[in-house]
């Protein structure tokens, strides 16, 4: 394999995940604006957002990993060229969720979004950069990562200067919330996947080439500008509903 070629199995796995979530939040579109009540909070779909997102992160840890890779082979970059190329990376998807806070500050005020997926991805590509090359401790801190966010989540807090890192203040309420803790973890747990899997940026693992499928392709397609159709997905899903007659946008003038 040329190190130029991609994983095809990652960019499905991920347009498999862009697929959950457009349909999930088509479903939560519904209940937000009172269209139809689905019970967004527990049960069946309180978990299959949460396996889209783990789906989601986890391909980020991974993918950096693959990333590492491919720029640890050109001997023409440095540590520091390395850590820049991340630095940029990283400022450009939180630079994206900083929009999407302005966009949903103006739409829906109450519950816009301050520490959305892209400021978290952003982050988290920022701070994993400076330790992309130690693969032995991404295992440890992953769990650790994971049981603190989930320890944190049982409380509230009086303050939100740290709502970034998990904790939640009290009476906080939003669309989309992925703070650093526990959310970091999973980044590290596909970091250290990804070590394992697809070592030197090489598959150590037999799979059956799917990749010529029509169902494969098109689902590579979409992994492949999963960023794209975050942005543009949600004002896509309103105007169909709009256009469907179930939805008075009205709430665009508070």
């Amino acid at each position: 394999m040329e190190l130029t070629d991609r994983f095809w199995e990652i960019d499905s796995l991920r347009g498999f995940a862009v697929t959950m979530m457009v349909a999930y939040h088509f479903l939560y579109d519904l209940n937000f604006f009172g269209v139809y009540s689905f019970n967004v909070n527990s049960g069946f779909l309180w978990y299959f957002a949460r396996v889209t997102a783990f789906i989601f992160i986890f391909l980020v840890g991974l993918s950096l990993k693959l990333s590492y890779f491919r720029v640890e082979m050109d001997s023409s970059c440095g540590e520091r060229q390395i850590f820049m190329k991340y630095l940029k990376r990283g400022f450009k998807l939180f630079s994206v969720g900083i929009l999407i806070t302005l966009a949903t500050w103006i739409v829906i005020r109450e519950d816009f979004i301050v520490f959305g997926v892209l400021h978290f991805i952003g982050t988290a590509i920022i701070l994993e950069a400076l330790f992309l090359k130690r693969s032995c401790i991404h295992l440890f801190t992953g769990l650790l990562f994971v049981a603190s966010g989930l320890y944190l989540h049982q409380f509230a807090f009086p303050f939100s200067g740290l709502l970034w890192l998990g904790f939640i203040p009290q009476g906080f309420s939003t669309v989309d919330y992925f703070p650093i803790l526990p959310w970091l973890g999973v980044v590290s747990l596909g970091i250290f996947s990804g070590g394992i899997l697809y070592k030197n940026y090489r598959r150590r693992f037999e799979l059956p080439d799917l990749s010529g499928l029509y169902t494969t392709r098109l689902t590579c397609f979409l992994g492949r500008n999963s960023l794209l159709i975050y942005v543009v997905h949600q004002p896509v899903l309103i105007i169909l509903l709009y256009s469907m007659g179930v939805l008075d946008l009205g709430f665009l003038y508070p």
